[in-house]
């Protein structure tokens, strides 16, 4: 496996709706690993497959692995099927780096999707798993946790990524337009 370059915002395959994985095969299976190898050398604890910019409904999560443990999740065409409660939490995101806000999601969930043996598997999750895969499953509907923010707090960071660009943080090729 190796490790892919995690894409940076304003990145057009992260404001994309990514595409449904008809068939779980090799291919699927190689871009998990590579996800993963990914998200535990930047110390995430999800990412998406946008992320790696390919447009796909894959997600991976193992919110264990910062303490040292590893537990991780992947899933194939997520959706959420239940939402409950409410949680504000400090949020970041490893393709939009040094940047942290508090964002609202639902305090627990159930999400539906598929595992690597195409297994459907149902996750009910509350507190920093349910957060993670809310976060995870956005990725897949083009949506940032910097669309869930005010306004004000979105242009603050636009400008600061701005900067972060001109300084030299590579992005996409020709993908420097900011919206």
């Amino acid at each position: 496996m190796s490790i892919a370059k995690i894409v940076v915002y304003p990145s057009s395959v992260l404001q994309a709706t990514a595409n449904e994985i008809e068939n779980i095969d090799a291919r699927v299976v190689r871009l998990a690993g590579e996800m993963a190898e990914t998200m535990y050398a930047a110390s995430g604890v999800g990412l998406a497959a946008p992320q790696v910019g390919v447009s796909e409904r894959l997600i991976i999560v193992d919110v264990r692995h910062p303490k040292g443990e590893k537990e991780l999740i992947t899933l194939i065409n997520p959706e959420i099927v239940e939402l409950d409660g409410r949680i504000v939490s400090e949020e970041g995101c490893l393709s939009l780096p040094g940047i942290y806000e508090d964002v609202a999601r639902a305090e627990q969930v159930l999400v539906r999707g598929y595992d690597l043996n195409e297994r459907q598997r149902e996750i009910e999750a509350e507190g920093l798993l349910a957060v993670a895969l809310q976060h995870e499953i956005d990725h897949l509907e083009g949506v940032l946790f910097i669309d869930r923010i005010s306004r004000l707090k979105r242009g603050i960071i636009q400008r600061r990524m701005r900067k972060l660009i001109r300084e030299g943080l590579e992005v996409e090729e020709g993908d420097t337009r900011l919206l």
